[in-house]
C-alpha cells in the first residue's frame, strides 16, 4: 500500500474538470500538498495508507473557489456608504475613507477579516487589488490562503506612493519579493482607463511580457466611464486599451457591464478574460454584464465578489446563484447560464484568468489539494437530484464545512485553523469604532 498523508472520503467528488461530472462515493487522496489520486472509496482503502482519514458521507468536495475580484481589506469599510451610485460612492465616501484611515494595520486588519469570511464560505484563492500589495501578500501568506496581490498603479498620490514612477517601482519590486512563494502569486493591477493615463499604462505593457503576469483592471463598468472616455480621449476605453497593447490573454477586465455587440468580438478575438461581479454591479446600479454572450464567443468568464464594501459579503457562493439568475433574466433564457457552468466561472475559469489553471481551479491528480467540503444534508438541501444544481440554487457559504489549501486544513468543521476568529472579531470592532469616532480607541490596535 502506498503510504500518503490523506485520504477524504466523500459522497460526492466533483471535480469541475472532467465538466459536467460527478463521482459518487469517492476519495481524494492527497500528499504533499498534492492531489495523488481520485477513486472510489473502496479501492482507496486498498491501494492507500493514509497518515489521516477524513469521512465526509453527506458532503460533497469542490475545488477551492477562486474569487477573481477582490478589494480584500475594504472590508473594513463594509456597510459604510450604502445605496449610492458609483461614482458618488467613490469620490465622497470611499476615496476620503481611504486618504485618512489606510495604513499597514488598516491592510492587516482588513485581510484578515476579508481571509476568514473567505475561508469560512469556501474560497480558497482570491485575485485582490489594493494598497500595500506587499503587505496583504505576507498576511496571506502567514494564514496559508492563495492570493494574486495586485500591484496597484493609479496616476494621483496616496498613502502607497507620490506617482505613476513609484507605483510601478513598488510594483516590481513586490514582484520580486514574492517571486518564489508557493501561495502568493502577483498581477498589475492599474484601477482603471479612466485613473490611468496613456504613459504607466505603456510602461505596464511592456512590463507584463518580461515577467509574464497578468494586468488586473476595471474596464467598462459604468456608462460614466464610457463617457469620461470619449471626453478625455475620443475613444471608448476598450478601444484605447487595445490600441495600448493591452488587450491579449494577459488582462483581466473586471465588470465588463457596458459593452457592446463589436466589443464582445473584440474580447473574444483578443483572448481577454472577464470577471463578472453581479451583486457588486446590482447593488451599484452599474449595469449587467452580457456573460452568456462573451461565453457563448468563445471568452474565459471568470467570478468575483469585488470588495465588501460594495457587495456586502465575500460570499461566493451567493455570487454563482447570482450570477446564474441574473444570467437568465438578462439573455430572457432559463438555459442560459447553467449551474455547471456557474460553477465553472467560480473554479476552473477564475484559475485560468490568474494564469494558475496548471496548479488550482479543478481536482485531478498533481494540481494542488485546494479543496472545499460541502454539507448538503440539512432540510433546505435535500432532496439532493443534482449536487451542482443544490450547490448554486439552494446552497450558502455556511455549509462549507472543511477546507484545505496546499493539503492543509484551514477549516475543520466550521472552525477555523490558522486564523483567530475571535481576535479578528475584536480587531474589527477596534476599527469600527476608530472610523466611527475618528479616534483611535484607548485599547492598542493590534497586528
Amino acid at each position: 500500500m502506498q503510504v500518503i498523508d490523506e485520504l477524504i472520503h466523500a459522497r460526492w467528488v466533483i471535480p469541475v474538470v472532467p465538466r459536467k461530472t460527478v463521482l459518487e462515493h469517492h476519495a481524494i487522496a492527497i500528499h504533499d500538498g498534492r492531489i495523488v489520486d481520485i477513486l472510489p472509496s473502496s479501492i482507496a482503502q486498498q491501494q492507500y495508507q493514509p497518515g489521516r482519514s477524513t469521512l465526509l458521507d453527506r458532503h460533497a468536495l469542490i475545488p477551492g473557489l477562486v474569487n477573481a475580484h477582490t478589494h480584500a481589506a475594504m472590508s473594513l469599510f463594509r456597510g459604510l456608504a450604502d445605496d449610492l451610485p458609483l461614482m458618488q460612492w467613490l469620490n465622497a465616501h470611499i476615496w476620503p475613507a481611504e486618504q485618512r484611515w489606510v495604513g499597514e494595520e488598516f491592510i492587516i486588519a482588513g485581510v484578515r477579516l476579508a481571509m476568514a469570511e473567505m475561508i469560512r464560505t469556501g474560497t480558497t484563492c482570491f485575485n485582490d487589488m489594493y494598497f500595500f500589495p506587499d503587505v496583504t501578500g505576507r498576511t496571506v501568506a502567514q494564514a496559508g490562503m492563495r492570493v494574486v496581490t495586485g500591484l496597484i498603479v493609479i496616476d494621483f498620490p496616496t498613502v502607497w506612493a507620490a506617482d505613476a514612477d513609484e507605483y510601478i517601482e513598488k510594483a516590481i519590486a513586490v514582484h520580486d519579493e514574492f517571486r518564489d512563494d508557493p501561495l502568493v502569486h502577483t498581477a498589475f493591477a492599474p484601477h482603471a482607463p479612466y485613473t490611468v493615463s496613456d504613459g504607466p499604462l505603456q510602461r505596464i505593457q511592456t512590463l507584463v511580457g518580461e515577467l509574464d503576469i497578468p494586468v488586473h483592471m476595471h474596464v467598462h463598468e459604468t456608462n460614466d466611464e464610457i463617457e469620461q472616455g470619449m471626453k478625455r480621449y475620443g475613444k471608448r476605453p476598450l478601444t484605447r486599451l487595445h490600441e495600448l497593447g493591452l488587450l491579449g490573454p494577459s488582462l483581466v477586465a473586471v465588470h465588463m457591464a457596458r459593452i457592446d455587440d463589436d466589443e464582445i468580438e473584440l474580447t473574444a478575438q483578443q483572448g481577454v478574460n472577464v470577471v463578472h461581479c453581479p451583486e457588486s454591479n446590482m447593488k451599484l446600479a452599474s449595469g449587467a454584464c452580457p456573460v452568456q454572450r462573451l461565453l457563448d464567443a468563445g471568452v474565459n468568464v471568470a467570478l468575483g465578489t469585488d470588495g465588501a464594501a460594495s457587495n456586502n459579503d465575500l460570499d461566493m457562493f451567493g455570487e454563482m446563484r447570482s450570477a446564474a439568475l441574473l444570467g437568465k433574466l438578462a439573455a430572457q433564457d432559463a438555459s442560459a447560464l447553467p449551474a455547471w457552468q456557474a460553477l465553472e466561472m467560480a473554479t476552473i475559469n477564475g484559475a485560468r484568468a490568474l494564469g494558475l489553471d496548471a496548479l488550482i481551479g479543478s481536482l485531478e491528480p498533481g494540481k494542488a489539494a485546494d479543496i472545499v467540503a460541502v454539507d448538503l444534508n440539512d432540510a433546505g438541501h435535500q432532496p439532493v437530484y443534482q449536487p451542482v444544481s443544490q450547490l448554486v440554487y439552494t446552497n450558502a457559504g455556511a455549509s462549507v464545512t472543511d477546507v484545505w489549501v496546499n493539503g492543509h486544513r484551514l477549516l475543520r468543521e466550521r472552525v477555523l485553523t490558522s486564523l483567530d476568529g475571535d481576535a479578528i472579531l475584536e480587531q474589527t470592532a477596534q476599527w469600527c469604532r476608530r472610523i466611527t469616532t475618528g479616534t483611535m480607541p484607548d485599547d492598542t490596535m493590534q497586528t
